[in-house]
Formats: C-alpha cells, sequence, structure tokens
C-alpha cells in the first residue's frame, strides 16, 4: 500500500466535532510508508483528550486491519515550525488560562483539580500559580518544596501529583502580603513566566486572580493562551462579574473554551434532599446566553474544601460523584482545546488552498 492508497482509506476516518473527515480538514500532515511500517503525523493538538484519542485509536485500528504497522505522532505545523526564539513557552502546546470576575467562586479549586485530572490521563501539566495577592494553590496540592535555582538563575519547579508547579507563595514569606503596583505585577509575571523551566507540557493551566486587572492583561499580552475557562457560582451576582471577563478575553481575541459551574446543588447526606444555596442552573443558561461550551457542573460538597486544606484534589478519589463530576469538566476541556487547535489548522489550510487557485 502506497502513500494514496492510505491517505485514501484515513478518508473514512471522521472528526465527530468538525464534522469531516481528518483528510478534507486537512488534520494529515504527512504520511510515510516503508513496506508494511507507515508514519503518519497529524494535527492533533490536545493530547490526551477523549476525542483526539479516539481519532487516533481509529487510524490504528483501521490500518491494522491493512496488515500495516501504522506510528502516529502529532504537531501544530504553524506553531512548531517556529525557532525556541521565536516563541514564548515554546515547549508548551497549551497554555490554558483559569479566570473568574470574581473571588470566592472556587477558581483555585477548579484550576487544581483541572491541571491533577489532565495529569491522571496521562499528560505532561504545569500549573502556574498567578494570583500574585493571594496565592493558594501550594497549600492545595500540600507542595511545601520551594524551587530549585540552576546555574543560569532559571528556577526548576518542584512537582506534586504529576504536575510542575510555580507559585508567589513559593518566594514570599507564608504570611507576607504582597503590595504592589501594575509594573511590578508586570514584571514578575514575565519573569515566573519565561525563566522557569517547565521543560515539554502539553498543558499549562494558569490561575489568574480573580477579576480583571493588571495580572490578566499582562497574561493576555505576553503569553500564547489557547483558551479561557471561566468559572462561576449559579447565582446572579456571580454571573455579573462573569459577564465581565467574558468580555476581557473578546477584547483581546481569547477564544474562551467554557463556562465551569462550581458550587452547584448540595446534596446533604443527613437527609437526602438536595439544596440549590447558591441557586442552580445559572452558569448553563450563562454559557447557552451567549453561545458558550458548558464545561459542567461541580456540587457543593465538603469533600472539595477537604480536599483543599488538606492537599489533595478530589479528582484523585475513586467511587466519588463530585470527583467525577471534575473528570468530566477536565474531559471537556481538553476536548474544547482540540477543538480548537484542530480548527486554525483547518482553517489556515482551507485558506492556502484557496489562494493557491486564484
Amino acid at each position: 500500500m502506497d502513500e494514496a492508497a492510505v491517505r485514501d482509506r484515513l478518508r473514512t476516518v471522521d472528526d465527530p466535532e468538525l464534522g469531516d473527515d481528518i483528510v478534507s480538514l486537512g488534520l494529515v500532515n504527512d504520511i510515510t510508508v516503508d513496506g508494511e511500517q507507515v508514519d503518519i503525523d497529524l494535527a492533533l493538538g490536545a493530547p490526551y483528550s477523549p476525542t483526539e484519542s479516539s481519532i487516533a485509536g481509529e487510524i490504528r485500528e483501521l490500518l491494522v486491519e491493512e496488515g500495516l504497522e501504522p506510528d502516529l505522532s502529532a504537531s501544530i505545523p504553524d506553531r512548531d515550525d517556529l525557532t525556541s526564539e521565536e516563541q514564548v513557552l515554546p515547549n508548551v502546546k497549551n497554555v490554558i488560562a483559569v479566570s473568574s470576575g470574581k473571588g470566592g467562586v472556587g477558581k483555585s479549586t477548579v484550576a487544581v483539580n483541572l491541571a491533577a485530572g489532565l495529569s491522571q490521563l496521562g499528560a505532561r501539566v504545569g500549573l502556574f500559580d498567578a494570583d500574585v495577592y493571594g496565592p493558594n494553590v501550594p497549600r492545595m496540592v500540600d507542595a511545601d518544596e520551594p524551587p530549585m535555582a540552576t546555574e543560569d538563575e532559571t528556577l526548576v519547579p518542584p512537582e506534586k501529583y504529576g504536575v510542575k508547579l510555580m507559585s508567589m507563595a513559593f518566594l514570599t514569606g507564608k504570611d507576607d502580603p504582597v503590595i504592589w503596583r501594575g509594573p511590578m505585577v508586570h514584571k514578575i509575571i514575565t519573569q515566573l513566566t519565561e525563566d522557569v523551566e517547565w521543560g515539554h507540557l502539553d498543558y499549562l493551566i494558569v490561575d489568574l486572580p480573580p477579576g480583571t486587572g493588571d495580572t490578566q492583561l499582562t497574561m493576555l499580552q505576553t503569553m500564547p493562551v489557547t483558551g479561557a475557562v471561566i468559572v462561576t457560582t449559579p447565582q446572579d451576582v456571580a454571573l455579573d462579574d462573569a459577564r465581565k471577563g467574558l468580555e476581557m478575553f473578546a477584547e483581546h481575541d481569547t477564544i474562551v473554551l467554557g463556562i465551569a459551574e462550581n458550587m452547584s446543588t448540595f446534596a446533604c447526606p443527613d437527609c437526602g434532599s438536595e439544596h440549590d444555596i447558591f441557586d442552580s442552573g445559572g452558569g448553563e443558561r450563562f454559557a447557552e446566553e451567549h453561545e458558550m461550551p458548558f464545561l459542567g457542573s461541580i456540587p457543593l460538597d465538603p469533600v472539595v474544601r477537604e480536599g483543599g486544606d488538606g492537599g489533595e484534589p478530589t479528582i484523585l478519589r475513586a467511587d466519588n460523584d463530585t470527583a467525577d463530576a471534575f473528570r468530566t469538566l477536565t474531559q471537556n476541556v481538553a476536548n474544547n482545546t482540540g477543538i480548537v487547535q484542530r480548527r486554525n489548522v483547518s482553517q489556515t489550510r482551507r485558506n492556502e488552498a484557496v489562494s493557491s487557485d486564484q
């Protein structure tokens, strides 16, 4: 079987989210055939996302049935063709910002569980606690080991639950308040981004401070953000502030991967009844109103507080409904990240095809 025949077989593999076959979408970068060995490079940009794993599995099964030995790899052409000097975070495939319009909605909780969940899937993950005024991530993962410094004065992040960590909490005293103006915030965020040896990561989760201030603007202006997750609680007060975050990302042409609703229905373990303490369904209605993906609801559950205070992300628990809710959210974020990456590649290649025909 030659390259053309392999390509023809791949036309039977559909991308369920983009609605066409992977060849027509331009998601096949390269095919090399050497006897029974077939090397295929695919434009898949969200490692370990359920959809992309399913696409790769279908390709392997298809080619094995043809008596071939497939070896699959993945790369995003426009990004991976740039030199390291031309990129910020050149070894990081996806930067995902976790944001909220106001404090107290559990944004850091979502960021920590998302990072741990992606690592649990098998991805290489980093977690950057960019909330310079109230860094909580180290406590939430029980990490008190500071980063090491190399001879070149770069920082080597500590690792917990398979996630590389960086936080202002590592660099200041435990109870020291952080009182900085905008230019200082810009400088430290830049240093903590570029002077850290993140290594090769599939995902870098960035826990932003609440609101739409200097830190958010610095991140959006200096980092290659793939997409953002907006965290809210169901009540109208939180949703009003979530709209401000949505507008901020729109102004900076940053794609929103979806809306996550935290502190949803509380299931009382004593009486067996469910209580909508902060209302219910507000996040889903908000997502529908703004034509945004809804990533899922996280129940108001004491185990989340216990996990945060005890330094063990809830998503690591087995046989737990709230952990399952975090897992659903994680899979949706990964899948939506893949949609963004694949759609960009497909659109670019279709534009190139139109230009070449003119």
